[in-house]
């Protein structure tokens, strides 16, 4: 075990970490298993024995912003459970369209009170945008009047929302804009509230699979779901987007993304929040969209997403007790490691959020970004 304790303590070194140390980065281990299991497991280890409470943290979101930055993962070799899962990631469509509501079942089912607690007053579990924004609410209302701004949006238009949410982005655009919105989601529950905050809009809700929508529309918005796509499907996603639609609409895709391409989830985040969850990079999008589009704008802000998941840490403890007799107190440390875990890793620029505009036969003239 003082073997094992000695490696993980050169390697925290390497980030400017120490254990029991005094620094609010640094990490108080309670239970000496927790090495063994961190360098057998990799980030599975981490996370489940945060979890477990082998080990706490005052600022966890530094923590992890640290050993990101110094590329600790990897330095510590995978073992063979990480090897089955990306045979696995290979040989099976773990985003198949059998497969497609699981994750709208084990997240965003979890339980609508919970979000409403998180989540600004119109609900939006996406990137906000942080530019000439002070709060929360005005950060998410800038996000979407930007993708409205960014596709041209115009009264009596008819958009479709992939993966719209409990309907923020479709219901803002009805109210501000004028126009008229189809908005597809995998979650039972997105659909009952969302239907209910629309209502009398000309907005409709359906639990639907992108898979499954053959109709036109002027323009195609997709926010916050790319990254449950997975890497077998992102062709057959952007031939979906473009058969619906029209030949002079543009179709703006928000999501996260990785700065290398990659088949399998990363397993802590796979096994608890985002199940089949893929991160898609710069090469794989621009696979999946060539010979269908004209890439128009590009814009990166994943520094606003450090901030967004910051804020929603924030408003998710100051409601915990509130809402804690929904949940267990194994929840709300996973669900704090994942809030700041993840803040951590867009802080390192370790994850990215695009922006992409993109057009069927390129805009004449050219497209004028807009920020």
């Amino acid at each position: 075990m003082d073997r094992l304790k000695e490696t993980a303590e050169e390697l925290l070194c390497l980030a400017g970490v120490e254990i029991n140390g005094n620094h609010p980065w640094d990490i108080k281990v309670h239970n000496d298993d927790f090495y063994h299991r961190v360098l057998t497991q990799g980030s599975l280890g981490l996370g489940e024995s945060y979890m477990d409470t082998w080990w706490d943290c005052e600022e966890l979101d530094q923590f992890v912003y640290r050993i990101v930055r110094a590329n600790l993962e990897d330095k510590v070799r995978g073992n063979w459970k990480l090897l089955l899962r990306v045979l696995a990631a290979r040989i099976f469509n773990l985003q198949s369209k059998s497969k497609a509501f699981v994750i709208g079942e084990r997240h965003y089912d979890l339980g609508n009170e919970l979000f409403e607690n998180m989540l600004d007053k119109r609900m939006v579990y996406s990137c906000a945008y942080w530019k000439n924004a002070n709060t929360l609410d005005e950060a998410q209302e800038n996000k979407l009047d930007l993708i409205c701004r960014k596709i041209g949006l115009q009264p009596g238009m008819r958009i479709l929302d992939i993966g719209c949410g409990w309907g923020s982005l479709a219901k803002y655009a009805a109210e501000k804009y004028d126009a008229k919105v189809v908005g597809i989601t995998v979650s039972k529950e997105q659909v009952t509230l969302g239907r209910d905050l629309c209502k009398g809009l000309p907005v409709e809700i359906r639990l639907q699979d992108y898979r499954d929508i053959s109709e036109s529309f002027d323009h195609v918005v997709s926010v916050g779901m790319f990254e449950h796509v997975g890497y077998k499907n992102y062709k057959t996603f952007m031939r979906c987007v473009r058969k619906c639609l029209k030949d002079d609409g543009l179709f703006l895709l928000h999501t996260i993304g990785g700065n290398e391409s990659v088949i399998a989830p990363e397993p802590w985040t796979h096994k608890y929040i985002f199940p089949n969850g893929l991160l898609p990079s710069i090469r794989q999008i621009g696979a999946a969209i060539e010979g269908l589009f004209v890439m128009e704008d590009w814009h990166n802000f994943s520094v606003d997403y450090d901030r967004t998941l910051m804020a929603w840490h924030r408003n998710f403890e100051k409601s915990w007790d509130a809402i804690k007799s929904n949940y267990d107190e194994r929840f709300y440390r996973m669900w704090r490691y994942f809030l700041l875990s993840n803040a951590g890793a867009f802080r390192a620029r370790k994850n990215q959020l695009w922006q992409l505009v993109l057009s069927k036969k390129g805009v004449e003239g050219g497209y004028a970004p807009i920020r």
